[in-house]
């Protein structure tokens, strides 16, 4: 069976575990997904390319990388966290200015300077004067806007009352009905009126302002990574991967480049006299361990151990959520196949030959 071989190295990769979150913890070899996805976006598909994925590989050394991680508070605090203005008040960013730090664990206050470092005046002094506005359009509302509905109110019933004194049909009914209209369009624009200026005037700005807070948390990186890759899939496919894969810049985060070492279609068959042992770790399919198909090179039949995983592989949308497809596997090294079967074969060739365990 032809398939395609790809050969890449990068310096350095996090190969981030969906649930870890204090400490961004990375699978040793990069999750199926992640492959597909990357090839997918070097070819320029919009819609999925069936294909079946074997990954093994190395890496010298795993280190923690620092990092600095902003988390945004549900409201805007006026005592705590850094004062921001966001470029986008849609958008959760790193794309916003620092207006001003508060220094203290309590008692701070950024509209009144109390204990807080100002790093942008100017943006502190639109802070200041958006709550001073918020308060006026408050008490402005209190002391104007509802008195003057409450004497809306009060004439609205006495005309509902007068009207019940006349036939629908008088003429003392209708234009008692025409001044109820012009009451009620008085009052709605009143509301609207006031409405609309503080929504242009205080909400619009106000809302391009957010509190953070920072922490420092961790990534784990690998160090000088070699993969071997086997991509098995219908011809085109692979021929568009192989014509694009200079296209394929990064895997993992998009700081973790690549250089691709090497891309050609290889013979991969189930038969090998001698047998073989692997001098890369790999994700295995857990039923080739399970039924013994894969064995440590020790030589004395031990089945293989390691990390078991379910790993994403390629997903289905469902209610507008991403359904993946799990697969069932187990990290292991140092191990050994003396014969092949369904999606495990060999690799063989002069420099180097492989185990190849599609997925």
């Amino acid at each position: 069976m032809e398939v395609l071989r790809i050969i890449l190295t990068q310096s350095s990769a996090n190969y981030k575990k969906e649930e870890t979150v204090l400490n961004k913890m990375t699978y040793p070899l990069p999750p199926f997904s992640t492959i597909i996805g990357a090839l997918h976006s070097a070819c320029g598909y919009k819609e999925y390319h069936p294909m079946d994925i074997s990954i093994q590989g190395k890496y010298e050394a795993m280190n923690k990388e620092p990092y600095t991680d902003y988390c945004f508070l549900n409201s805007t605090m006026n005592d705590r966290g850094i004062l921001v203005k966001m470029k986008n008040e849609n958008l959760l960013s790193t794309a916003f200015d620092i207006v001003a730090k508060a220094k203290a664990a309590t008692g701070n206050d950024f509209r009144k300077g109390i204990t807080i470092e100002i790093i942008n005046k100017t943006l502190l002094e639109e802070y200041r004067y958006l709550k001073d506005l918020s308060e006026k359009l408050t008490e402005f509302k209190k002391t104007r806007i509802v008195k003057v509905l409450s004497l809306i109110k009060k004439r609205k019933k006495t005309l509902m009352t007068k009207k019940k004194n006349y036939e629908s049909k008088t003429s003392e009914y209708k234009l008692i009905s025409t001044r109820e209209k012009q009451i009620k369009e008085l009052e709605k624009n009143i509301k609207d009126r006031f409405k609309e200026y503080k929504y242009k005037q205080y909400e619009i700005p106000y809302a391009l302002f957010s509190s953070l807070t920072t922490s420092i948390k961790y990534y784990e990186v690998l160090n000088n990574i070699e993969l071997i890759l086997h991509i098995k899939s219908d011809r085109n496919t692979l021929e568009d991967i192989r014509d694009n894969i200079y296209n394929l810049k990064s895997i993992g985060r998009s700081e973790d480049f690549v250089e691709v070492i090497e891309t050609c279609f290889v013979d991969v068959v189930e038969r090998y006299e001698e047998g073989m042992s692997s001098d890369y770790s790999a994700y295995i399919n857990y039923n080739l361990v399970k039924n013994k198909n894969v064995y440590l090179k020790s030589g004395d039949k031990i089945i293989a151990n390691g990390t078991k995983y379910y790993l994403n592989k390629n997903y289905k949308i469902k209610d507008n959520k991403r359904i993946f497809e799990k697969k069932k596997v187990v990290y292991t090294s140092g191990y050994s196949i003396e014969e092949g079967c369904e999606n495990l074969y060999f690799d063989i060739n002069k420099d180097k030959s492989y185990i190849v365990n599609f997925n």
